[in-house]
């Protein structure tokens, strides 16, 4: 089933400015948050202010009425997401503070250190995405590691809320992947916590379920646009759009994908039945023969009461 547009949406203005207006909003809170010293501080609450500003807008103006009921997922989607976003934060924190991260620089002389920081910060996220472009992919198309994965696209709504539902597996497989590219480049710790930033922002705009007119930017970030059509159950129209924050990648290998004809599916999720609850889930994938097993029983219990019927 494929979502029709709201009755009442945005003006074409408001919704065109959405996206970006509140993505430089928060990465002008952070930059001034930095230059008085407060970074951390100033990161978190610009990440907690978008956070409450997209739930307000989803009741607002939602992309998908149907999304705003209650999947009975926000104590798995929690979890998932203190667990997934804490691990992160460690390994960036520990990675800059114990030096782990000294030993991929590899080049360091390479790195402009004179161009402004916005220009460094610009470089660093194309860098960057290289890794989490090819991380993404593999969760996709290389089968082990796509019952981790599944995790995050078994959800059956997208809202800012569920934005860091990802098995612990799968944070550090993307974390691993993610970084070298732009460790290797010699980035210093600056750089690192910018990309880190903006991709945390992105994250939740990526996600959110509200109506907004991205138009051109679809062509370069990854935007609800994009990211809808990501989650589609169609494997051919869900192994696409696999950037964190740019579509570069995308664009370059073939795996960009906007239809103009069409509006993404309202119906995501996978073919196999994930645990409802958080143990469950993080079982799940170690467990994934028995899961797509019990998903055949299902279907098979279903085709036959439907014939008998």
């Amino acid at each position: 089933m494929t979502a029709a547009p709201l009755a009442h949406p945005p003006a074409r203005l408001t919704a065109a400015l959405l996206w970006p207006g509140l993505l430089l909003a928060c990465v002008a809170a952070t930059a001034l948050g930095m230059a008085h010293g407060h970074g951390p501080l100033a990161f978190g609450i610009s990440y907690a202010l978008l956070a409450v500003s997209l739930w307000r807008l989803e009741r607002r103006w939602p992309h998908e009425a149907a999304w705003l009921r209650n999947d009975g997922q926000m104590l798995p989607d929690l979890l998932h997401t203190a667990v997934s976003k804490a691990a992160a934060y460690y390994v960036v924190v520990a990675g800059t503070q114990q030096g782990w991260f000294d030993a991929l620089r590899l080049w360091p002389e390479l790195w402009p250190t004179h161009w402004p920081t916005a220009a460094q910060v610009l470089l660093g996220l194309a860098l960057a995405e290289a890794g989490f472009y090819w991380a993404h992919r593999v969760s996709h198309e290389w089968a082990p590691m796509w019952p981790f994965h599944a995790v995050h696209h078994s959800v059956t709504r997208l809202w800012f809320f569920n934005t860091g539902r990802f098995h612990l597996v799968d944070t550090l497989r993307s974390t691993a992947l993610g970084l070298p590219p732009l460790l290797l480049a010699g980035a210093p710790d600056g750089v690192l916590t910018w990309v880190s930033a903006v991709t945390a922002f992105i994250g939740l705009l990526t996600h959110c379920n509200v109506q907004m007119r991205t138009g051109a930017l679809d062509h370069l970030f990854n935007t609800p646009a994009l990211h809808r059509w990501h989650h589609s159950p169609v494997l051919p129209e869900g192994n696409t759009n696999y950037g964190e924050n740019l579509v570069l990648w995308d664009q370059l290998f073939g795996t960009w994908y906007r239809p103009r004809d069409r509006h993404p599916p309202r119906d995501i999720g996978i073919r196999e039945h994930m645990p409802d609850s958080y143990t469950g889930q993080l079982a799940a994938p170690f467990r994934w023969r028995a899961v797509q097993a019990r998903q055949a029983g299902i279907a098979s219990q279903a085709s036959s009461t439907s014939s008998t019927g």
